[in-house]
């Protein structure tokens, strides 16, 4: 039985951007019914409108992806990209002046 190793070139992380009216109450709705909906997925949140999600494979970030583009709202604009754990190791974070580790909620995986 041939096991394939989780790398940081394997792993994946998908992130999603958005930036959604909230003029309205439909809009406001649609906005939290987008969030939760992300929460709901094991996406967790960055940034105020990043929400992030790690995924053992690229085939795995394919689903959800395809999630999330399933329950797009019908405003504002949505970006979804993904990038490896190696790249996601490498993102600058400042909180002020003072340099941060990524904050991640990411569930370590191990296979035995």
């Amino acid at each position: 039985m041939q096991t394939t190793r989780l790398n940081q070139y394997k792993i994946m992380w998908v992130i999603v951007f958005f930036d959604l009216p909230v003029e309205t109450k439909k809009q406001r709705k649609d906005y939290s019914d987008f969030r939760k909906r992300l929460l709901s997925d094991g996406f967790t949140m960055f940034q105020l409108s990043i929400y992030v999600r790690p995924c053992a494979s690229q085939e795995n970030s394919q689903v959800h992806i395809n999630r999330v583009k399933s329950f797009l709202p019908e405003a504002g604009k949505i970006c979804i990209m993904s990038i490896t754990d190696r790249q996601f190791g490498d993102i600058i974070v400042f909180e002020g002046a003072t340099k941060t580790p990524p904050k991640t909620n990411a569930i370590q995986l191990e296979l035995f």
